[in-house]
């Protein structure tokens, strides 16, 4: 019983309709910041050998979920990153300001060498495949926990500002990645057979750069606008997939 007193006191929300209706708001909120981090991972493990792929995903995104949860353990902490601990340019910067700075940085950077990648790729071979692979797979892993840290803690900060409840925060992020491992393998595979998706993917991780650092000078863009222009996007790319396929039976015929 000790155990179901302790819980008790985290789970009274179950009778407040509010706290359900916060719940599930949370919930969407959680799975669409994911998107980004979720992007990011797909394009990154399709660069790996196909052995190599559905693992590190799910290393990724379960680091994603620890990640999360070791933040809401340490929610007081998290909060305190908010509060400037130096003025620069009229603004005053906290270090979650910072890490959005630098996971900003680290996006268009990504984002800009990919691009290029696609658009002129070079073909250099390491004599040495092994080690190549191996340098891949630890490098996937790296930059791909070196992003979780930084939607994470976004995606924390977003949590205790829509709500009080501790187990409420949980679950949504539970709840949240849990999508996400469901949707990795579908969307990575998605991009890996449309080749004009992966450049507005990387285009969408520009963006989602840009905006991180705009963020982190004091500049916030609604998280609306990005996704209505992220859905247009991909609307748009959407018809012409299907102008293409029609275009492609009519020539078969």
């Amino acid at each position: 019983m000790p155990l179901i007193d302790f819980l008790s006191p985290h789970f009274a929300f179950v009778s407040d309709p509010t706290a359900w209706a916060a719940l599930l708001t949370l919930i969407v909120l959680e799975v669409v910041l994911g998107i980004d981090n979720l992007i990011f991972i797909s394009i990154l493990t399709n660069k790996l050998p196909e052995a190599q792929r559905v693992p590190a995903r799910r290393l990724g995104i379960s680091a994603a979920l620890v990640m999360r949860l070791i933040l809401l353990a340490t929610i007081s902490i998290i909060v305190q990153l908010t509060t400037p601990v130096f003025t620069a340019f009229g603004h005053g910067f906290s270090w979650r300001d910072l890490i959005l700075v630098a996971g900003g940085l680290f996006l268009v950077w990504k984002a800009t060498k990919e691009i290029h990648h696609t658009v002129d790729p070079a073909e250099h071979e390491d004599p040495s495949v092994a080690k190549t692979l191996q340098l891949s797979l630890a490098g996937a892993i790296f930059q791909i926990l070196l992003l979780d840290l930084v939607f994470s803690i976004d995606s924390i900060i977003t949590a205790v500002g829509m709500t009080d409840e501790i187990a409420i925060m949980y679950i949504a992020v539970i709840v949240a990645v849990s999508v996400m491992m469901l949707a990795a393998t579908p969307l990575a595979n998605f991009i890996e057979k449309n080749p004009t998706i992966v450049m507005l993917a990387l285009g969408f991780l520009l963006m989602i750069g840009m905006t991180l650092i705009a963020d982190g000078f004091g500049y916030h863009v609604p998280k609306g606008y990005i996704y209505a222009a992220m859905g247009f996007s991909a609307l748009v790319e959407g018809l012409n997939m299907l102008a293409r396929r029609r275009k492609a039976r009519r020539g078969g015929h």
